[in-house]
């Protein structure tokens, strides 16, 4: 599961980001990116070619009412407003992923909130 960092890390084409994510295909892993984080990212696709490339290697998942829901209500429980990270966690939480971010402490706040066992598993980038 990647988070909105890591596609501005890739649009900025950070060679350590992409080996990550090549060594990652060539594992077989899947490779989630919730939408609402491509919206969070994506500016320009004239200029983010980088981040176009990228995002056809990965499985963009779409975030219906359940999980909207679920990420408000994580929200409310770690006393945050972002959403976006409220999303990341929760579908990480669902599909048993492990997230790749640039900012950890914001994902592993709402990881303790969701207060699920195992936990949520973080890996910065």
């Amino acid at each position: 599961m990647y988070d909105a960092g890591v596609l501005l890390a890739i649009d900025g084409n950070d060679r350590r980001m992409w080996v990550i994510h090549h060594l990652a295909l060539e594992e077989g892993r899947r490779l989630l990116v919730p939408a609402v984080v491509v919206a969070q990212a994506w500016r320009d696709g004239r200029r983010q070619v980088q981040l176009a490339r990228f995002l056809q290697s990965c499985e963009v998942l779409p975030v219906g009412m359940d999980t909207a829901k679920a990420a408000g209500v994580l929200c409310g429980k770690a006393s945050t407003r972002d959403v976006v990270d409220a999303t990341v966690v929760t579908v990480a939480l669902a599909y048993g992923a492990i997230v790749f971010t640039r900012d950890p402490d914001d994902i592993v706040h709402l990881g303790a909130a969701a207060e699920i066992k195992p936990g949520l598993v973080v890996r910065r980038v």
